[in-house]
């Protein structure tokens, strides 16, 4: 069994995988008479000729060690993670080693940030730490098949 460790998510390390979903240090702009921040596309939308739309997950949540089961990913479309509750989480990734998944990372991801998977990533479930999470989920639907699965033999053990 292949044991990892979690690591403190930065823009950097993360690059490969995707993009953070957090305020930069200034804003881009000062909008609503002078009272709201904009930080302006954090992100961008990969659809692939689909729509995107916007969801609510609520996911069970996990306990380190937390073993990893499963990886996908969306060949046709990024998908967008921001939680909406006030707690740590894990985004669980992969670089794609000939259509299969590589050596999974785990990210601690920090309350108040989301992520931005970048299409055909592969990565694992939504994982809140502890107790259940809801998360604001920004991905693509339409024509084509945006799915793949890869079962994770053995588990990749994830520890802190």
């Amino acid at each position: 069994m292949t044991k990892i460790r979690i690591e403190p998510i930065t823009a950097d390390a993360f690059a490969p995988f995707g993009d953070l979903l957090t305020p930069r240090a200034t804003p881009d702009k000062m909008i609503n008479g002078g009272h709201c921040e904009r930080h302006h596309a954090l992100a961008t939308i990969e659809r692939a000729g689909g729509e995107a739309i916007i969801s609510i997950f609520r996911s069970d949540a996990v306990s380190l060690p937390y073993d990893c089961t499963l990886l996908e990913r969306h060949p046709l479309g990024s998908q967008a993670f921001m939680p909406l509750g006030p707690d740590a989480w894990l985004s669980v990734v992969a670089p794609d080693d000939g259509g299969r998944p590589g050596m999974p990372r785990a990210f601690l991801v920090p309350a108040g940030t989301g992520v931005n998977l970048r299409a055909g990533v592969w990565h694992g479930v939504l994982t809140p730490l502890d107790r259940p999470a809801d998360f604001l989920v920004v991905d693509r639907e339409g024509e084509g098949a945006n799915l793949e699965e890869y079962a994770v033999v053995p588990p990749v053990t994830i520890t802190a």
